[in-house]
């Protein structure tokens, strides 16, 4: 005879936001409020994983970085 388990489903799912930064350092940088607009570039291969791998061993977010390295370079 087969037992039958029952699996609670939460309500509502957490924002994928929550769950991808679960284990992110919480003195990182906090994305703007207010609107935002996407940035699609092309970079090489190697760099993107060049910034993945010192963004994964930091505890932040790629965005946050290029949000700073542009802010910093654009700033008036």
């Amino acid at each position: 005879m087969k037992k039958t388990v029952a699996f609670k489903r939460p309500s509502q799912p957490a924002p994928a936001d929550a769950w991808v930064g679960a284990g992110a350092d919480t003195n990182a940088p906090v994305a703007p409020a207010g609107p935002m607009k996407r940035l699609t570039i092309d970079i090489p291969l190697e760099l993107h994983r060049q910034v993945k791998r010192e963004c994964a061993d930091r505890g932040i977010k790629m965005a946050d970085i290029v949000r700073d390295l542009l802010t910093k370079e654009f700033s008036s």
